[in-house]
């Protein structure tokens, strides 16, 4: 996976888990701040001009990761420096999601199991 890729899959994780699962609380939480530092670097980046081409992308990204996609993979190889602050939020955001413990109910034994 490529570090565009990591920010990419990271993103569309944080805004699934907010939209679908309360419990994921902390993924949300770091979703944001993942967001928010690439928001304020795009914002930056557009020659002082606040709400450029980028950082539309990103929150149409987050509506619908499917379609916006491809546009957001350029957006972030062409206009974003993928530092440390970012890589790293990207990466709390997908650990967080694998440490949540999705519960997979089985409906048939009524009983629970983790996966």
């Amino acid at each position: 996976m490529t570090e565009v890729d990591l920010v990419a899959t990271a993103l569309a994780t944080g805004a699934a888990a907010g939209l679908t699962d309360t419990s994921l609380g902390a993924v949300h939480d770091l979703h944001t701040v993942l967001r928010d530092a690439i928001s304020r670097r795009l914002s930056d980046g557009c020659d002082g001009v606040r709400g450029g081409y980028g950082v539309r992308v990103l929150h149409a990204y987050a509506a619908d990761p499917d379609v916006w996609r491809t546009r957001l993979l350029q957006v972030l190889t062409a206009e974003l420096d993928l530092d440390e602050e970012i890589l790293g939020a990207a990466r709390a955001v997908l650990r967080a999601d694998r440490g949540a413990g999705h519960v997979i109910v089985d409906v048939v034994g009524c009983g629970a199991r983790s996966g």
